[in-house]
């Protein structure tokens, strides 16, 4: 398979979609406005450097948020950067989507005390923009290159953070991915309005300037097997993510205009970036003048439903099975999407689909919130002859996503995995049922966050350094002693 290099394109659509869903926001813009210095310096002020930082605790990268916020308010950027991403390959990324109000402005002492949250997401991104366009950000330079190589399968966040680091360190890194462009779910599955294509790719670009080889267009199990993967480098890092789109089995599930959340926002990510997308020209995933519905609360829910109202949507309705407060995706992600016009149909169950070729309606029930589970969230129960119908001409099912195949795909039978499909792995070494096969990000904890991706990375990174010196150590005793005969 030759070496399919970075393929960046940046269009943007020169033609502004029509707004349908009346908003009570000037324009579109994500929550986290331009900072200008003496903001960023204001905002990263309000720190009250806390003896124990809830904040740094609570974030998945540990992040010594206090430190980089206090050189920030005495204007010293260049160090705060540095602090900044020396726990986080990505804070640029990270600054923009991830959830704080959950993390670590969720936790802050101030914010706990009632007098608001500083808002370090904001401050971050302000940090990483500047040193972006200072060029204070540099590609890692390794201090000696080992002849040792690492396969990584998967160039969303976990396997770009896990190639860095093993950069960081010598090895000789190739990264081989299914699509056509680096950053996974970055690229594809995030909405433009929260992270911009060009703040990821110029960190692809980075990633590749640093020495790591990418194979795009690389599908393991039709272009080469686990095994050759195996034979041709000294550790395989397995770093796919999870795609497989959870399902709801109800009545009317084959009508027309009923679609996954994933080709959706694929349809609308892929029209930006300029590519040509038959099923996005056609209106099959286009929004633009539909009664949308977007089923599920997470937080590719919420980029279900904010797309859609910037697609021209005439209305845009989310149905879910519990409450506000047991949302699982960001409520900072609701309170903008309510802010834009979308309308939330709490404590409702969907049944079935109506319609002749294609969907015209939703059928659900009110549901009451029952008694906690195992886990602590309170079980939906139907409520009898509570039936209703919501109106629809698109409906968006985001239910989450499960685990692909993998040992079938890549035809690796010994491949283990979990009862729910992850992959197995030692939570010691991150080392999966396979010598030298090694897993991190969602396919081994689930669906979850960029920022738990990249700790995965980082993780992993640190575990197969040790593996791969162990190895030469080995190596290098059996050569002695054989010498020694």
């Amino acid at each position: 398979m030759p070496n399919q290099m970075l393929k960046f394109v940046t269009t943007e659509q020169k033609t502004p979609h029509k707004r349908g869903v009346e908003t009570r926001r000037a324009d579109f813009d994500e929550i986290y406005q331009e900072f200008d210095p003496a903001a960023a310096a204001q905002q990263a002020a309000r720190c009250s450097q806390c003896g124990v930082p809830f904040c740094q605790v609570h974030c998945p990268v540990h992040n010594n948020i206090p430190d980089w916020l206090m050189l920030t308010a005495e204007g010293r950027l260049e160090e705060a950067y540095e602090v900044s991403q020396a726990t986080n390959n990505f804070p640029e990324i990270c600054g923009r989507i991830c959830p704080q109000d959950r993390l670590c402005e969720g936790n802050c002492v101030i914010e706990q005390s009632g007098h608001g949250t500083v808002t370090i997401g904001a401050v971050e991104k302000y940090i990483t923009d500047t040193a972006w366009e200072k060029g204070w950000v540099k590609a890692v330079r390794p201090t000696r290159e080992r002849d040792q190589s690492v396969g990584i399968v998967g160039a969303g966040p976990a396997g770009l953070a896990a190639a860095e680091e093993l950069r960081r360190k010598g090895y000789q890194v190739t990264i081989y991915d299914r699509y056509d462009r680096i950053g996974g779910l970055m690229i594809y599955g995030i909405p433009n309005f929260k992270l911009e294509k060009e703040v990821v790719e110029r960190r692809a670009r980075l990633i590749a300037e640093a020495g790591v080889t990418f194979k795009l267009n690389f599908e393991v199990g039709r272009d080469a097997t686990l095994d050759e993967l195996r034979i041709q480098h000294d550790a395989v890092l397995v770093a796919t993510g999870v795609y497989k789109a959870r399902d709801l089995q109800a009545p009317g599930s084959g009508l027309g205009n009923i679609q996954p959340a994933m080709d959706y926002l694929t349809a609308s990510n892929r029209n930006g970036l300029g590519d040509e997308v038959p099923a996005f020209d056609d209106g099959t995933l286009n929004a633009e003048g539909k009664r949308v519905v977007v089923i599920g609360g997470g937080d590719t829910a919420m980029d279900c439903v904010r797309t859609a109202v910037r697609q021209g949507a005439t209305s845009v309705k989310c149905l879910y099975r519990r409450n506000r407060t047991n949302m699982p995706g960001s409520q900072r992600e609701v309170a903008n999407a309510e802010e834009e016009g979308v309308e939330f149909v709490w404590l409702s169950a969907p049944e079935a689909f109506l319609g002749d070729e294609t969907v015209s309606g939703v059928r659900a029930s009110r549901v009451h919130l029952g008694v906690a589970d195992a886990t602590g969230r309170q079980a939906p129960q139907v409520l009898p002859d509570s039936a209703y119908t919501v109106e629809a001409d698109l409906v968006i099912k985001a239910l989450g996503f499960d685990p692909e195949d993998l040992p079938g795909q890549f035809e690796a039978e010994a491949l283990e995995t979990t009862r729910w499909g992850t992959l197995k792995v030692s939570y010691k070494n991150m080392m999966t049922s396979l010598d030298g096969v090694f897993a991190a990000g969602d396919i081994v904890r689930g669906a979850s966050l960029v920022v738990w991706a990249i700790r995965d990375g980082r993780d992993a990174a640190d575990q197969i350094d040790g593996y791969l010196q162990s190895k030469a150590a080995s190596g290098a005793l059996g050569a002695a002693a054989v010498a020694a005969e």
